[in-house]
C-alpha cells in the first residue's frame, strides 16, 4: 500500500472503533472511517465537535483504521457494514469507486450548483481533479500531502548557502546537487553529515525528479493507458535521483537507512535537507535544537520553469449503500468546507485543501517557524497528479521491484524503458 505509506501508520491495535460522546452503541450514528496518528486523530474529533455543534442531531462514530485501510474497507463492505463516511487515498480510491463502493458525489454537487460552483472557486482543481474518476467525483479533498525539502537552517547558513524559497524560483539539478555536495562531509571511509536523505518512498521519490525534467509518469494520469518511464527526459530525472545515493554519494544509499532512517538522520543534524512532506512537520518542529525551514524540488534541464511536486492527497468519500446519505453528506461538506478546512490550518498537522483556509492567520500561526511558507502555501497548486487506475496494486509492486534496482545502482533508468514499460502497459490496458 505505497499511497498509505507516505504517512506514519498506526499499529493494528489501534483499528478499533473509537466512540465520540458515548455514541459508540449507537446504531443511528453516522459513521466515519479514517486513518491517523493519535494527534491527528485528535483534529479530525475537533472537527466533529464543531460539526456536532451546527448539526446536534446528526451522531458520530468514528472507526479507526488499522495498517491496511483499503482491505478493510473492503471486508465491512463485504459484510454489509461499509462506514457511511470513508477517507479516500489518491492511489486506491478508483478500485472502490468501480467495484460500486462509492457514490458518485455529482448526485448531490448537482442539487447544490451554487454550493458546487463556489466549491471549486476555492479548490485547487489539480486536487479536486484527482477524485474524479470515470466521469463520477467520488471524493472530496480534504488534506493536502505532496512532498518537499525540509533543510537544516544552520547548516546551510554555515556553507554560505541559500536555497528556493517559491516553486516558481527552483534550483536546477546542477544547482541542488552542487549544494548537496558542499553540504556532505567525510572523515575518511566514513560519511559524517549527508547533504540529502530522501524520508518519502524512494522510488516515488526518483518519479518526482522524472516529472521535473518535462515529463509524465502516466498518460493521462486517470485511468493511464501507459506509463513515460521509457520517455529520455523522465530516465534521465529519475537516474539523477537514484545517482545521488549511488553516484555522488552525497546521500546514503537504501541499504545505509536500515540502521538509521531519514527522518532520524535530519534530527540529529546529520543529514542537511530531508525529503517529505507535511506529515514530518510536526516532529522536526518540536524540536527546540533543529532550527528547520522549507524549500522546493530541484528542475531537470527539460524542466520548469518552476518545480513540481506530487498531489499528496486524501479526501473523503461516501458509501454507496449508505443508509445515512444527507447526514454524510452534511459531514463530508462541513469537514472539507471553509470551517472544517479553518480548523485543519490551525492545528499544524496538515495542510488544507481550499485557498481561503491557507490564507488564515491559523496557518501562518501554526507554522511560525518557518520562513519559506510559500513552498507549503504553494505546494497545491504546484502539484502535479499521480495515477488513478484500479490497477495500482499491480501496478505498484512492478514499478518497486524495477525502481529498487536502479536505487541499488545494479541497473540504470534505461532498463526501465522497453519490456518493463510494456509490461506495465499492459496491465493498465486491461483497465483501461
Amino acid at each position: 500500500m505505497i499511497a498509505v505509506r507516505r504517512r506514519t501508520l498506526l499499529g493494528a491495535a489501534l483499528a478499533a472503533p473509537l466512540a465520540l460522546g458515548g455514541c459508540g452503541a449507537d446504531d443511528d450514528a453516522l459513521t466515519f472511517f479514517f486513518q491517523a496518528r493519535p494527534e491527528e486523530a485528535r483534529v479530525r474529533l475537533t472537527i466533529i465537535e464543531e460539526f456536532r455543534k451546527r448539526h446536534p442531531a446528526i451522531k458520530v462514530r468514528t472507526i479507526m483504521s488499522g495498517p491496511d485501510p483499503l482491505q478493510q474497507m473492503l471486508t465491512y463492505c463485504a459484510g454489509g457494514k461499509c462506514p457511511d463516511v470513508m477517507m479516500a487515498w489518491e492511489l486506491l480510491y478508483a478500485g472502490l469507486a468501480e467495484r460500486g463502493v462509492l457514490l458518485d458525489l455529482r448526485t448531490l454537487l448537482d442539487r447544490d450548483p451554487g454550493y458546487a460552483e463556489e466549491l471549486r472557486r476555492d479548490s485547487y482543481p489539480t486536487l479536486y481533479d484527482t477524485f474524479t474518476y470515470g466521469g463520477g467525483q467520488y471524493a472530496l479533498p480534504e488534506q493536502w500531502s505532496g512532498v518537499f525539502l525540509y533543510y537544516n537552517r544552520q547548516l546551510f547558513a554555515t556553507a554560505g548557502l541559500t536555497p528556493p524559497a517559491r516553486w516558481d524560483d527552483a534550483w536546477t539539478f546542477e544547482e541542488f546537487l552542487d549544494a548537496a555536495q558542499q553540504l556532505t562531509r567525510r572523515e575518511g571511509s566514513r560519511t559524517k553529515q549527508w547533504g540529502f536523505a530522501d524520508a518519502w518512498v524512494p522510488y516515488f521519490s526518483a518519479a518526482c525528479f522524472g516529472m521535473n525534467n518535462g515529463a509524465e509518469w502516466f498518460t493521462p494520469s486517470v485511468n493511464p493507458t501507459r506509463t513515460n518511464l521509457g520517455d529520455p527526459r523522465f530516465a534521465a530525472g529519475f537516474q539523477f535521483y537514484a545517482d545521488l545515493a549511488v553516484r555522488h554519494r552525497v546521500a546514503p544509499k537504501v541499504a545505509d537507512q536500515q540502521s538509521v532512517s531519514a527522518p532520524d538522520l535530519f534530527r540529529r543534524g546529520r543529514a542537511a535537507m530531508a525529503m517529505g512532506g507535511h506529515w514530518l512537520y510536526s516532529e522536526f518542529a518540536g524540536q527546540d535544537d533543529l532550527d528547520i525551514d522549507l524549500t522546493v524540488l530541484p528542475r531537470g534541464p527539460h524542466g520548469g520553469p518552476g518545480a513540481i511536486t506530487d498531489v499528496g492527497c486524501t479526501g473523503l468519500s461516501i458509501a454507496a449503500d449508505s443508509p445515512r446519505i444527507e447526514q454524510a453528506w452534511e459531514f463530508v461538506k462541513f469537514a472539507t468546507g471553509p470551517v472544517g478546512q479553518a480548523i485543519v490550518a490551525s492545528s499544524g498537522l496538515f495542510v488544507p485543501v481550499l485557498k481561503s483556509a491557507m490564507a488564515t492567520p491559523g496557518f501562518a500561526a501554526a507554522h511560525r517557524r518557518i520562513r519559506n511558507l510559500e513552498v507549503m502555501s504553494g505546494g497545491p497548486a504546484a502539484s502535479r497528479p499521480l495515477p488513478v487506475t484500479p490497477a495500482w496494486g499491480k501496478v505498484s509492486a512492478l514499478l518497486e521491484r524495477g525502481g529498487n534496482g536502479v536505487l541499488r545502482g545494479a541497473a540504470t533508468a534505461e532498463s526501465l524503458g522497453g519490456s518493463f514499460t510494456a509490461d506495465i502497459d499492459a496491465l493498465l490496458g486491461a483497465h483501461a
